[in-house]
């Protein structure tokens, strides 16, 4: 009986801390992404929207070579060394690292050669966009440095602790903000001179696209550098468990790099196919607007509007959605570990719910304040196609935000090849209405923000029926739609009247902006608890939800 207890305990305290892990890791995130919006700013202020087309379209390339060499190893390392420790093969868990090493030294040095030998004929051929080479040469060495960077942070949440993830993740974030921002200016007055030179007009964004891509790779050696100590630091540990092993099973270094790859394979192909829509886009729409006889200079603009700034703005809230519900995903994991439907059903309402409470009023917020936001936010550009393509495609952040969260409930459950079959079937049909408004309707730059969207909403299709299929389960409507939809709506008005009279009487964007956020907040948050969207149980098991829960009694919201 008292083993039973202390089972029970054991348990309850392992669903903690990973809820405790998942939340550290979603915090980061949101800071990351925060951090990257307020740098790419002064970034896209600097470069224009001609520099901003180059430093999108070349990251676009770099980041599937980025899937396909080592985007997948913190996953498939974390996996490995958790289940050698679980069984308490030290001495296995140390090989899963340097095997892990190895692997993204190969895989790592190829995506950098491929990108650096590459660069020409993808900005020439690919993107028909030739200045853009110098941004995907910048690029290249960094493939490497992410590589090990994926391994390390693998092998530490691996056993057991996001922390040096999550710190790492900070620190790189913030050298390549103040590293990007400075070579950019740099650059660009450079290729300013280089213009005067050779009589061009594209070196200097060239150069300050170039510019931009510096930051990343010094960010991302900044967070090598501080992994790299932690592991020094953590090496007596490391030692002391090799010396308790008593496991008297060893596995060779190449059983290890067989289940390694085959952990990793499935991971690369998921991923592969749900993000190289973006690239797929860059060159089907370089190549219809070059045969229709657009420059690449305008090419290069139009794409650094939707990309560098739309595409910017729009992932913001897509990030925090996401970033919350994969606080929830360990403990669906754990649901599935003990066979407890109630639980897993319970969990992955509660994942797409709160995700929606996040993305429906998002969009609301980007569609009514669009014009504000973005002169707020990019006040030396012309904003007129950025505010319409805000106002036209805001709600790519409840499609994207559903998806990628309905792609880790199916991958929590054990059914990892389903978000690539749904992918797969999205892209092809994505493929094709991309190229109907391309050509017979000759849309333009907003037929790759529609198909964008259907692109996603098709994946939230499929992969609800597929949830529905495997689990018989119907997802909640009423609370997780209809309602945050309708308090959104209510929102929504509120949101822009208090902006109207704000701006009306003091004549300023920003105090009207702020002003009108704030109200924002306050509204739906309460219309939230008076449509009881949330009850008092769930908002006592977020971090500083019992003080709420407090406050919404004393002001009998609850």
């Amino acid at each position: 009986m008292e083993n039973s207890k202390t089972g029970r305990k054991t348990n309850k305290r392992g669903a903690s801390n990973f809820l405790v892990q998942g939340i550290i890791l979603a915090a980061a995130g949101i800071i990351v992404r925060i951090i990257g919006m307020f740098y790419r700013i002064p970034l896209a202020d600097i470069l224009g929207d001609e520099g901003n087309g180059y430093y999108s379209s070349a990251f676009s390339i770099y980041s599937i070579l980025l899937i396909v060499s080592s985007y997948s190893l913190p996953t498939a390392v974390s996996k490995m060394v958790a289940v050698r420790l679980a069984r308490k093969e030290y001495i296995n868990s140390i090989k899963v690292l340097k095997v892990s090493l190895f692997y993204g030294t190969v895989v790592g040095g190829l995506g950098a050669a491929v990108l650096w030998f590459g660069a020409d004929l993808f900005a020439n051929d690919f993107l028909k966009m030739p200045y853009t080479s110098y941004a995907l040469k910048t690029l290249a060495p960094t493939i490497l440095i992410i590589a090990y960077l994926g391994v390390f942070r693998g092998y530490f949440q691996g056993i057991g602790t996001m922390l040096p993830t999550a710190i790492s993740q900070i620190f790189e974030q913030i050298v390549n903000a103040v590293i990007s921002i400075y070579a950019a200016a740099m650059l660009f007055q450079e290729g300013v001179r280089s213009n005067a030179l050779y009589g061009s007009t594209q070196y200097s964004y060239a150069f300050g696209a170039a510019g931009g891509t510096i930051g990343t790779g010094a960010g991302a050696l900044a967070g090598l550098l501080f992994l790299l100590f932690i592991l020094f630091s953590y090496r007596p540990v490391m030692k002391r468990q090799s010396r308790r092993d008593r496991s008297g099973y060893l596995e060779t270094y190449g059983s290890l790099s067989t289940v390694l790859i085959m952990t990793v394979l499935p991971i690369v192909f998921s991923s592969v196919a749900y993000n190289i829509s973006i690239v797929v886009d860059n060159s089907i729409y370089g190549i219809s607007m070059a045969s229709m006889g657009m420059g690449a200079p305008e090419i290069a603009a139009n794409w650094g509007i939707y990309s560098g700034k739309y595409r910017l703005l729009f992932n913001i809230p897509v990030a925090i959605a996401n970033s919350l519900a994969s606080a929830l995903i360990p403990s669906l994991s754990q649901a599935v570990a003990e066979r407890s439907r109630t639980q897993i059903i319970r969990k992955i309402s509660m994942v797409i719910r709160f995700s929606m409470i996040i993305a429906i009023p998002s969009t609301v917020g980007l569609t009514v304040l669009a014009g504000p936001i973005c002169n707020l936010l990019f006040s030396r550009s012309d904003n007129v196609s950025l505010i319409k393509m805000m106002i036209y495609g805001s709600s790519a952040v409840v499609f994207f935000s559903l998806s990628t969260v309905t792609n880790a409930v199916l991958q929590g459950i054990n059914h990892m090849k389903t978000p690539l079959k749904n992918a797969i079937i999205s892209l092809i049909l994505h493929v094709g209405i991309l190229w109907v408004m391309l050509y017979p309707l000759k849309m333009g730059i907003y037929g790759v923000l529609y198909s964008n969207i259907l692109f996603a909403l098709t994946m939230c299709l499929l992969n609800g029926f597929s949830i529905r299929r495997y689990l018989n389960y119907r997802q909640e409507i009423k609370k997780t739609f209809f309602l945050p939809t309708l308090a959104a709506g209510i929102m929504g008005a509120v949101c822009y009247g208090v902006y109207f009279l704000v701006h009306a009487v003091l004549k300023h964007n920003i105090l009207g902006v702020l002003a009108s956020v704030a109200a924002a907040v306050i509204v739906y948050g309460v219309l939230l608890l008076k449509f009881q969207c949330v009850d008092e149980s769930e908002l006592n098991g977020f971090p500083g939800g019992r003080k709420l829960a407090g406050i919404a009694r004393k002001y009998h919201l609850l």
